[in-house]
C-alpha cells in the first residue's frame, strides 16, 4: 500500500513539534484528529514510530528512519515550487535569508527596505540565528556566514572582510582609566560572547591580546548576542570587541588600542546548487555586493 501523503505531513509535523497538540496548531488540526492520523499511519506500516510519555512523544528508531526521508522530500518539493513558480524574466515571490544576530539586526535589517524597493514583487524572510541552518533541508533559501561554510555541496562567494573595533563608554573609562596597551586590559571589566556555538571564528580574541599562551583573562560578564554586548558597553559596563560591520552604531563610543592586531572576519554569501538560477538569489546576491562596497567595515 502506497503511503498516504496527508499522514506523512502530519507525520512531519508531529515529529517536528515533539506533541499531538502543538502539531495540531500548526496544522490547524485538532489533537484527535492529529491522534487518529498517526495511529492509521503505524497501523500501515507496522511499526511504531512515537514513544508515548507524559512529557511528550520521541522518535522510535523506525520513526527517525522515516522523519530524514519525509523532511528531504519535502525540502526538495518547496525548493522545486519556488523555483517553478519564480518568473524568468523578473524576481518573484519569497526569499529566506538567514544570518547570524548580530549582523542581521544591525546592518542587514536596517538595508533590507531598499532591496524591497527595488524588487516589489520579492518579500523576505529575516531568520536570525547564531547558530547554522540547514540550507540543503530548505530550513533557508540564502545565508551570509562569517566563516567559509563547512556544509559540503554549497556554492559560496566571499562578499566582504570585516575588523574589529575595542570599544567602551566615555563614562567607563572617565571611571576606570584607558588602558594604553594590551596587559592594560587586566585591570578592566571585559564583555565577551558567552556561547559554545560563536557566530564569528575567534570572537573572544581580546581575552588573550597581551597574555601568555594559554592563560586568558576571564572576563566579567559574557553575553551569547553581539548586539547585547553592544547595549552593555553603551551602558558603561567594560571593553569589549565589537566587529566593524556595526557602522553608524559604534558611534558615541571610545576606540581604544587601534594599532592592536586583530582576526579578520571573511563573509561568505551560501546558497545551495538547485538555487543557483533563481532571480531571487541573483538579485539579493547583487544587492548585498553593493551595499558592502558602499559601506567597508
Amino acid at each position: 500500500m502506497p503511503l498516504d501523503w496527508d499522514k506523512l505531513r502530519v507525520f512531519h509535523a508531529v515529529a517536528e513539534a515533539g506533541s499531538f497538540t502543538h502539531a495540531g496548531e500548526t496544522l490547524n488540526l485538532s489533537q484527535s484528529a492529529v491522534s487518529r492520523q498517526i495511529q492509521g499511519l503505524e497501523e500501515s506500516l507496522s511499526v511504531p514510530l512515537f514513544h508515548r510519555h507524559a512529557r511528550g512523544l520521541i522518535l522510535t528508531e523506525q520513526g527517525e528512519t522515516l522523519n530524514r526521508a519525509v523532511r528531504e522530500v519535502f525540502a526538495k518539493l518547496a525548493m522545486t515550487e519556488a523555483l517553478l513558480t519564480e518568473s524568468r524574466e523578473r524576481p518573484t515571490g519569497r526569499i529566506k535569508i538567514t544570518t547570524t544576530t548580530g549582523f542581521g539586526s544591525t546592518w542587514l535589517a536596517p538595508r533590507l527596505h531598499r532591496f524591497l524597493g527595488s524588487h516589489p514583487e520579492v518579500t523576505a524572510t529575516l531568520l536570525l540565528d547564531d547558530s547554522e541552518l540547514d540550507l540543503a533541508m530548505r530550513e533557508a533559501d540564502v545565508a551570509i556566514r562569517m566563516h567559509a561554510p563547512r556544509q559540503p555541496d554549497l556554492i559560496q562567494r566571499h562578499i566582504a572582510t570585516f575588523g574589529w573595533k575595542v570599544v567602551a563608554s566615555p563614562d567607563y573609562l572617565k571611571a576606570a582609566g584607558t588602558p594604553q596597551r594590551p596587559e592594560d586590559l587586566d585591570a578592566h571589566r571585559l564583555i565577551v560572547y558567552g556561547d559554545y556555538r560563536p557566530p564569528i571564528e575567534d570572537i573572544n580574541w581580546l581575552a588573550d591580546v597581551g597574555r601568555r599562551p594559554g592563560t586568558p583573562r576571564r572576563p566579567s560578564v559574557e553575553v551569547n548576542s553581539l548586539f547585547g554586548i553592544l547595549l552593555a558597553v553603551r551602558s558603561g559596563l567594560g571593553i569589549a570587541a565589537l566587529p566593524s560591520y556595526l557602522g553608524t552604531d559604534l558611534d558615541g563610543l571610545t576606540v581604544l588600542l587601534p594599532e592592536l592586531k586583530a582576526p579578520r572576519i571573511d563573509a561568505y554569501f551560501v546558497y545551495p546548487e538547485e538555487m543557483r538560477h533563481s532571480k531571487r538569489v541573483s538579485v539579493f546576491r547583487d544587492f548585498l555586493i553593493a551595499e558592502l562596497a558602499a559601506s567597508p567595515g
